[in-house]
């Protein structure tokens, strides 16, 4: 096995992030991990889908008289997009090029934010201008579980990105970043896989009612 300080394009493996043990380990801890998170959004949906109605009188908004869909597609498309992006900067880690892994990254990161950010504007918004909160019925307690409960994993993982980002930034790539690296691009499309569920299930069976 090559030395980290003596690894070349020539020399990386074609899939560094399995080439060592614990890379391997990595992998196991990480889908046993990602089993228990299924589990928890699971719930969640269930338990907004039995309450996405109760509402306690007719000064409550139903969720197809709040939600602002040409709002919440563009957040769709900001955090889509990141996946793609995150899909090159892994490319780009196959390949040995640090550089430009570093790159699709930060673009990750930004598109990213530009998703939270507008998902804090929506909840503001629904808070202000229809009184929609958390504890107003027992929709806007299932709707703010489920929403906000990915929205906490989107920062998660922006903060996970950006802290290997900063940590390796002059260390390059090696046999034992690169698992790491893989793994966190991994629970990004996790993050996105479920937002296109909440996007389907929440937003658009919210607006036909």
């Amino acid at each position: 096995m090559q030395t980290e300080e003596k690894l070349t394009f020539e020399t990386w493996p074609a899939l560094p992030e399995k080439a060592t043990l614990e890379g391997k380990n990595k992998f196991l801890g990480f889908w046993l991990f990602l089993g228990g998170e299924t589990v928890l959004f699971a719930s969640l949906f269930a338990t907004y889908l039995a309450l996405k109605d109760k509402v306690p009188d007719d000064t409550h908004h139903l969720a197809a008289e709040i939600f602002d869909l040409p709002l919440t597609f563009v957040a769709t498309m900001l955090l889509l997009t990141s996946s793609l992006t995150s899909v090159y900067a892994m490319y780009h880690m196959k390949n040995f090029a640090f550089n430009k892994m570093m790159l699709w990254l930060g673009v990750t990161v930004a598109l990213g934010l530009g998703f939270l950010g507008l998902e804090i504007y929506e909840f503001n918004h629904y808070v202000h201008e229809y009184g929609h909160t958390f504890t107003s019925s027992a929709f806007g307690s299932a709707f703010y579980s489920l929403v906000g409960f990915h929205g906490a994993h989107v920062v998660f993982g922006l903060v996970w990105i950006t802290t290997l980002m900063i940590r390796n930034a002059k260390r390059g790539l090696s046999l034992y970043n690169a698992p790491k690296f893989y793994l966190a691009s991994l629970y990004w499309h996790f993050i996105d896989v479920v937002w296109v569920f909440i996007f389907t299930v929440v937003y658009l069976m919210g607006m036909v009612g």
